[in-house]
């Protein structure tokens, strides 16, 4: 498939896609909300990928909404355009793959609720992060008003909401909003490297904790472990078990192969 506002690549188990919109600080439009839509289910589909990082071209990771092209739309287009937007941050969290967020710029609004969609996030010590909508009248619309307070707690999340006030990578290290912060020019192989590390565990394991881990958030604990345990069981079924059970008692590095 082609892609204008996004690159999509792959190398040794990892997929790349990366944000292309430089000009407008990769700010979200109709194109990339499909094109992204079609890069997911790309990637999700392909079983030669294990990791997919997400980045961004320029001085930004993503800076929310093409502001010029809302304007010009009716609430009912709006509306629709959002649509797109959450249902690709679902997908995301839905991808059997680990996803990484490589924040190397700002990422702010629906940047910011990408990222928040995301397994993991590695930040540049460049990166400002925010959510500014109240700032011109709105509020954060694809999910950042509910992962956010789920990552970093009520409170700090509402801060961040209400004032509509950026922060630094380090801030938003300590508030525990980012995994690691990195210098910009260290910032992909600080995330392949936790992909490789992804990588080299049972691909259905890895998938099935992921599921577990975003399934088990919108779930009371006893259901949440319960969800869990179901997963695990399952894992019991798979030659990658008795693979990865051989490989510990016989001293070895396991050969996993997905089944």
């Amino acid at each position: 498939m082609s892609y204008e506002t996004i690159i999509l690549d792959r190398q040794e188990g990892i997929g790349y896609l990366t944000i292309n919109r430089p000009k407008v600080f990769n700010a979200i439009n109709n194109q990339m909300i499909e094109e992204m839509k079609r890069a997911i289910e790309e990637f999700h589909q392909d079983k030669l990928v294990g990791v997919v990082i997400i980045t961004g071209t320029g001085k930004a990771f993503q800076t929310g909404a093409d502001i010029e092209e809302l304007s010009q739309m009716s609430p009912l287009g709006i509306l629709q355009w959002n649509q797109g937007v959450v249902e690709n941050f679902e997908a995301l969290e839905k991808m059997r793959q680990p996803v990484i967020a490589a924040i190397n710029g700002y990422a702010l609004g629906g940047g910011l609720e990408l990222a928040l969609a995301c397994t993991i996030r590695i930040a540049a010590e460049s990166a400002k992060m925010g959510l500014p909508e109240v700032k011109i009248g709105i509020l954060p619309g694809a999910g950042g008003t509910q992962r956010l307070p789920r990552l970093i707690g009520k409170g700090l999340a509402a801060e961040m909401i209400l004032t509509g006030e950026m922060i630094d990578a380090k801030e938003a290290y300590r508030i525990g909003l980012v995994n690691r912060v990195v210098p910009a020019e260290q910032l992909m192989a600080a995330a392949e490297e936790i992909g490789r590390k992804i990588l080299r565990n049972a691909p259905i394991a890895v998938a099935l904790a992921k599921d577990a881990i975003e399934v088990g958030k919108n779930l009371p604990l006893d259901g949440a472990i319960q969800y869990a345990q179901k997963n695990c069981i399952t894992c019991f079924s798979t030659e990658d078990m008795k693979e990865g059970t051989a490989a510990f008692l016989q001293k070895r590095n396991p050969q996993f192969k997905g089944r």
